[in-house]
């Protein structure tokens, strides 16, 4: 006899699905959370990938992750713990067991739970619930490949093809398990096999038996139940912040009235921002893919210099190459946008794992004098206010700009209101026509008050000319190697980019007034920050958060924001390197610092954890 389903509702959970490469878990969790979207629910996703290539199936090195939390609240981070884990293979089960909540509830292929699957993961007996000390969690182990395999046998498809579908056999059992309607999920499955009509009622068919399964499962094992919450009106999209990234500079492109040019070089992870905005020719879009890092930049200086905006987009090691080319345009006073993905490193790192270590590389790496202006993103949606907030700096300032997002920010996604364009600001190049002296126009002749030099597209009438790399004369625009000029044009550069202060908005902060501690952030980490503010006020602390989007420069209101809280603690995913950045331009500013480097997302109860320490310690 079927004993009573237990119904758990929750105004959030975590699920995490788990297998080798080719099992599917990332279309698997993207799909999942569309529904829950779709449901009403708010989600945060992180696509957790392996470094390996091929790695051999079935091992520990190989294995794929995709975390979702969704709630009827707001969300901000992809979850400390899982409440339910779908391990395809022992593998999964024994990379993510360091994942789990107490009462989580595991879904297990028994088929892919053999023998030699075990050695493969490196267990030393056949029970690895028990060797995992697992026994008191609810586990639903089931024959999915076999299920799979018996279902489809109506659609002719040979072993291996069939396999292939057993990730929607999950999902649909996840979708039992969540009370979740599949029919959205079938209308995904159709448009994404559009050309490949079998295989989308293959996989269909595996979805709709995955959910009848968990109808019939004889076992006692807890469902649970999100309601769905309201939301602003609008149409939504589920983004990550490569796309948001393409769709800002496509935004701000529209509204300079200029053309959008990309050159890049392949790099993980920011190649999905190439691959993205060469699917929008129609909207005037032009992309090249370079032979390497520094062509991808100088096409897009020279797209830059013919009228365009320029964009390039890379990594770390990436921008390392890219240094002096920057350093040209900082000279030669272009508009140029650097989005810069960072991941883990030095050298080749981690590819696929998240840092934040690339903020003095960008702040500094390049020879002499050359200021740039630095943004940081701060969620997956933010990434497209804060690509078209550098392209307008970048045009209206005639200036490279780097935006800076990182692997968690790239691949991670969140829910995304669809922005009417008319809200944003328009963007006004500094064209040449504005140019109101009485002497003739030379090339490098700026706007009295913004200092910034005057666009003139080659084509222009009357406005032929040259500029370069080599320095020029204040006056008349020529080749000087002048001491005097040369000190008067490097600290004029250096007070354009001061005066953009006067542009960008000034740093917020969120949280308790009068509050005992202020959590500084930049960057990706904005979602674990905040839940970690709320989590601590929930315990009766006055906790307030300032996290910075804009970086070079600073806001101006940012000295005395980080002097009005008797405690600072400045958290990033390197070793302090904004920590002494605000330090060298901030009086006696001596924050504590919280720094972890391990190319995963903070983990919120830690930081609540190290955060009270600090806050209690007199």
């Amino acid at each position: 006899m079927t004993e009573q389903t237990k119904v758990k509702t929750l105004d959030q959970i975590v699920i995490r699905f788990s297998g080798d490469s080719g099992d599917g878990m990332q279309l698997t969790g993207t799909i999942f959370s569309n529904l829950s979207a779709i449901f009403g629910n708010d989600i945060s996703t992180f696509p957790d990938y392996p470094a390996e290539v091929r790695a051999p199936q079935g091992s520990l090195s190989g294995i794929s992750g995709f975390q979702v939390h969704l709630g009827s609240k707001k969300i901000f981070t992809p979850g400390d713990k899982a409440d339910v884990l779908v391990a395809m293979n022992p593998a999964a089960l024994k990379v993510n067991v360091k994942n789990l909540k107490p009462d989580s509830v595991i879904i297990v292929d028994t088929d892919s739970f053999q023998k030699r699957d075990l050695e493969k993961a490196e267990f030393k007996t056949e029970d690895p619930f028990e060797e995992l000390g697992l026994k008191g969690r609810q586990i639903v182990a089931a024959p999915i490949s076999a299920m799979v395999r018996d279902g489809l046998a109506e659609f002719g498809l040979d072993n291996k093809t069939a396999l292939r579908c057993k990730n929607m056999f999950t999902l649909g059992l996840v979708c039992w398990l969540f009370d979740r309607p599949v029919d959205a999920a079938m209308k995904m499955l159709q448009g994404k096999f559009a050309k490949k009509p079998v295989i989308a009622q293959a996989n269909i068919k595996a979805l709709t038996d995955g959910y009848n399964y968990g109808h019939n499962i004889q076992a006692s094992v807890s469902t649970y139940r999100i309601e769905g919450t309201k939301i602003e009106p609008g149409f939504y999209k589920d983004i990550n912040g490569n796309n948001a990234i393409s769709y800002g500079l496509i935004a701000a492109a529209e509204k300079a009235g200029l053309r959008l040019f990309l050159g890049s070089y392949p790099i993980t992870p920011a190649t999905e921002i190439l691959q993205e905005l060469s699917k929008h020719k129609n909207l005037g879009v032009i992309t090249v893919q370079a032979e390497d890092e520094i062509a991808g930049i100088c096409t897009a200086i020279g797209a830059g210099f013919a009228g365009c905006l320029g964009v390039t987009s890379t990594s770390g090691p990436g921008l390392a190459l890219k240094s002096e080319a920057i350093g040209l345009a900082v000279i030669a006073e272009l508009p140029l946008v650097v989005v810069d993905v960072q991941r883990g490193g030095p050298s080749t790192g981690m590819p696929t794992k998240s840092e934040q270590a690339d903020l003095m590389q960008v702040l500094y790496g390049r020879n002499g004098e050359s200021p740039v202006v630095v943004l940081a993103a701060s969620t997956p949606a933010d990434c497209f206010d804060m690509a078209f907030w550098a392209g307008k700096l970048a045009v209206e300032h005639m200036t490279p700009v780097v935006l800076l997002s990182d692997a968690f920010l790239a691949n991670g996604s969140s829910a995304w209101r669809i922005p009417d364009l008319k809200e944003y600001p328009d963007i006004k190049p500094n064209y040449v026509n504005r140019y109101k002296g009485e002497t003739p126009w030379k090339p490098y002749f700026r706007d009295p008050d913004s200092l910034v030099r005057y666009w003139a597209v080659p084509g222009t009438e009357g406005f032929a000319h040259r500029i370069g790399g080599l320095e020029k004369d204040y006056d008349t625009s020529s080749i000087s190697t002048d001491p005097k000029n040369h000190q008067k044009m490097v600290l004029t550069r250096q007070e354009k980019v001061d005066k953009i202060v006067d542009f960008i908005p000034e740093l917020e902060v969120v949280g308790d007034t009068g509050a005992d501690l202020l959590l500084v952030g930049w960057g990706g980490t904005y979602g674990h920050l905040y839940e970690a503010m709320e989590m601590m006020q929930s315990n009766g602390k006055k906790v307030a958060l300032a996290h910075f989007r804009f970086i070079n420069p600073l806001p101006k209101n940012t000295a005395e924001v980080l002097k009005r809280y008797p405690k600072v603690i400045v958290t990033e995913q390197n070793n302090g390197q904004f920590a002494n950045f605000l330090r060298s331009k901030v009086d006696n500013f001596h924050p504590f610092r919280f720094n972890r480097i391990k190319g995963q997302p903070f983990i919120v109860s830690r930081l609540v954890e190290e955060f009270t320490k600090i806050l209690e310690n007199e």
